[in-house]
């Protein structure tokens, strides 16, 4: 293994940690998510760069796709529950109360 993908492996792994600790905050969730799909992304792409399986190229790109739509509903519930509540502590939201 190279040592480009040691250190996106780590990069991976850092961001999902830092997701699994830092869960109180929605804007740091979606930090995590964001470090996570990005690594996966580069992951991806550098794997079918090195494997010269040119039918599978479209791969990373459909994961940029999905990062992307991922990206914009995480910040359009960060706004909504930043308007609705004031805050965006995780454990302060009540779902079942209005």
């Amino acid at each position: 293994m190279s040592l480009i993908h040691i250190n996106i492996l780590i990069a991976f792994t850092i961001s999902l940690v830092g997701l699994l600790i830092y869960r109180s905050h929605l804007i740091s969730a979606l930090l995590g998510l964001e470090g996570i799909m990005v690594s996966l992304f580069i992951l991806a792409a550098l794997t079918i760069l090195n494997s010269h399986f040119t039918l599978a190229s479209m791969i990373p790109i459909i994961l940029l796709v999905f990062t992307a739509c991922e990206a914009a509903i995480g910040l359009a519930l960060l706004v909504i529950i930043y308007d609705t509540y004031g805050t965006d502590y995780v454990q302060s939201l009540n779902l079942l109360q209005r």
